[in-house]
């Protein structure tokens, strides 16, 4: 890394209105394989290629970053020293696989999985500096916005599709090319096989469908839906008007139904969580009257839940835990293989002997989901901290972090979504993984900050260097 780095120019000057719909003066030349990944993901779902589509567009993208390196250099977004040495800890962790973790299944962690993250962090790493480095006129920031915009409502509706047809599915082509004994593999399966939602069993005994289409897990559903939520604020509520606000308006109203019948409670708080931060940024440029309308239509709206059935949908989850139980048992299972290997941890996850009762509980015939959880699938913290200890999580961590801290007086409504999008992480990291789709959207909403905010902050004159070159 040579020199010091500058700023990735920014969509406009401070203050200068955008249009949130892509406009033909700055039609993308380069920035289209992001363009096409995000908007166009639902066709990938239906292909059965789903997160494999990242690693598709990650050539074109790879690419346009050699021939950048070698003409005019790239840039890096500020901490990503601490990425890079997050990359380094998660392969070197993979030399621990082989060994035995105590209290596991023996064998139960195996090279394919580590792998498969593996690649996909060095993805999203391409990802991340490809939207960051490519120019406004290259890959228009108000493009990405409506990208992200337009994969909300493909969610919304995705959420409709499972609550209406919850046993639709088919056979993607993807299923066609991958051999046969891989492509039985459940978690293959999960990930090729189109399916509008995860049928469950919720409430003791009785079968529930959870939306999960165009994604591959109902948790996944609820992560990406609160994450575009945002977007859809930023790009057509807040930078729209007219027609296209009313739309936006409408569907955020729409996406209440599925997301009530997701049975996702930590959407439903991280939802809340995003309310809050709104809130917050409006009382801190003193729209009063604003937050002020906001609270009086959230209760208006949460009027309308309590009187509708959708409050004894919500009843009925709040006393059916379901699975905190085997969620608090392998989380404490991830704390614990984080003890034993702080430094880089074991590599990958691993399958718990038995269950949260008795190591003697396992899989049978007439209950083959019985016992044997996988520790470190409840949330990215729990994933990072088992794959690669508690080293690997801060690295991890401590790079979004440092992101939110430099630009958490982000003062553009893109910034705002981009910072609050960051921000999301530190809360679903105990429920969700975020790898991939989550965490996709996270670093294009880095690269976001680092555009639009990194201008407006030497612009003033108070920032040192947020990143380099290379």
């Amino acid at each position: 890394m040579t020199g010091r780095g500058t700023a990735a120019p920014g969509p406009s000057a401070p203050g200068t209105a955008w249009h949130p719909l892509p406009g033909r003066e700055a039609a993308p030349v380069t920035g289209w394989p992001l363009v096409w990944l995000l908007a166009g993901y639902p066709l990938w779902w239906a292909l059965g290629m789903g997160q494999f589509a990242y690693w598709l567009f990650a050539v074109p993208m790879l690419a346009e970053l050699v021939r950048r390196h070698r003409t005019v250099g790239l840039r890096v977004p500020p901490g990503f020293w601490l990425w890079g040495l997050f990359l380094v800890w998660t392969v070197l962790g993979l030399a621990l696989i082989p060994l035995e973790m105590p209290g596991t299944v023996p064998d139960s962690g195996g090279y394919p999985g580590a792998l498969l993250r593996v690649v996909n962090y060095l993805v999203l790493t391409v990802l991340l500096l490809y939207a960051g480095n490519l120019t406004e006129r290259e890959l228009p920031v108000r493009l990405v916005v409506w990208s992200l915009a337009v994969l909300c409502l493909t969610t919304i509706a995705g959420g409709y599709l499972g609550m209406l047809a919850p046993r639709f599915e088919f056979t993607a082509p993807m299923e066609y090319l991958v051999p046969g004994p891989l492509a039985a593999d459940p978690y293959v399966q999960t990930l090729i096989h189109p399916a509008s939602a995860q049928i469950m069993d919720v409430f003791g005994g009785v079968e529930t469908p959870r939306p999960k289409a165009p994604w591959e897990y109902t948790n996944v559903w609820g992560y990406m839906l609160s994450l575009l939520l945002v977007w859809v604020v930023v790009g057509w509520v807040a930078g729209g008007s007219g027609w296209s606000r009313l739309g936006a308006l409408a569907a955020i109203a729409l996406a209440v139904v599925p997301i009530v019948y997701s049975l996702n409670r930590a959407l439903w708080a991280g939802l809340a969580l995003s309310l809050a931060f709104g809130a917050a940024q409006a009382l801190r440029r003193g729209r009063v009257v604003l937050v002020g309308a906001g609270a009086v239509a959230v209760v208006a709206v949460l009027l309308a839940l309590a009187l509708s059935p959708l409050a004894e949908v919500v009843r009925a989850r709040a006393e059916n835990p379901h699975s905190d139980d085997g969620r608090a048992a392998t989380n404490i299972a991830s704390v614990e293989a984080a003890n034993l290997s702080p430094v880089v941890g074991w590599g990958t996850t691993r399958e718990s002997l038995g269950s949260s009762e008795s190591i003697a509980v396992g899989p049978t015939p007439g209950c083959p989901g019985c016992g044997q959880h996988v520790i470190g699938n409840a949330g990215q913290l729990w994933m990072t901290l088992i794959a690669s200890g508690w080293v690997g999580a801060f690295l991890l961590f401590a790079f979004f972090a440092r992101v939110a801290w430099r630009y958490r007086a982000a003062s553009t409504a893109v910034g705002q979504g981009a910072l609050l999008t960051v921000l999301l992480l530190f809360w679903y990291m105990f429920f969700y993984v975020a790898l991939m789709s989550p965490l996709a959207v996270t670093m294009t909403a880095v690269a976001l900050l680092w555009r639009c905010e990194e201008p407006v902050l030497r612009s003033r004159g108070t920032a040192r260097t947020g990143g380099g070159a290379w």
